[in-house]
């Protein structure tokens, strides 16, 4: 890889740092797609000490946590809730395209991440799918609950619950952020009424 090319694609990629998610981490500040990736990526490092997650490759994980959301540089994200069939295949058309024009050792490498992905049918790709649904719900239990929308209160039980359902220490992890969220509930819910 040339250096001219490393540096379009760290451009491109630095894109996620200004492209907010709908969740607010600080009362005048959203979550990005960078910091919701990064949390990620370290949760998966963080994971790759359990016994049930031994025999993954976890570095394809993490890798596939830095990656996910990077067609998010070109349209923004969507939230879930909000995002249609089409909204989705503008994205990964778009992010598919610019991958095709990377160097092809690294295209290569993307290519068949981006599928494996796709597909969600490896131990590794079951993994970072959980994980990006976890870090979610983390991130929003941990802002302000005067910031959520009413479809969020069940939404933080119910997004990334059939995700972990293949996993006993992640099954524990989805039980432990739900009791986190029903405590602020019940907590902040008391303060607002």
């Amino acid at each position: 890889m040339r250096p001219e090319e490393l540096l379009q694609i760290m451009g491109q990629a630095a894109k996620l740092k200004q492209a907010t998610r709908h969740c607010w981490i600080e009362a005048d500040r959203k979550e990005s797609v960078a910091d919701h990736s990064w949390r990620m990526a370290l949760m998966a490092m963080l994971v790759s000490h359990e016994e049930e997650f031994a025999m993954l490759d976890m570095n394809r994980v993490i890798r596939m946590c830095l990656i996910h959301d990077l067609g998010e540089s070109f349209t923004g994200d969507i939230p879930t809730f909000v995002k249609t069939g089409q909204d989705a295949k503008t994205e990964d058309d778009i992010y598919l395209e610019w991958v095709e024009s990377f160097p092809e050792e690294i295209r290569v490498e993307w290519m068949e991440l981006l599928g494996e992905m796709i597909a969600l049918e490896t131990p590794e790709a079951k993994l970072y799918k959980a994980l990006d649904k976890l870090e979610a719900v983390l991130t929003h239990d941990e802002t302000s609950i005067d910031t959520w929308l009413p479809l969020e209160y069940e939404l933080q039980f119910t997004y990334g619950a059939d995700n972990v359902k293949h996993s006993r220490f992640l099954s524990e992890l989805k039980a432990a952020i739900d009791q986190m969220t029903r405590e602020k509930i019940a907590k902040e819910g008391d303060r607002a009424q």
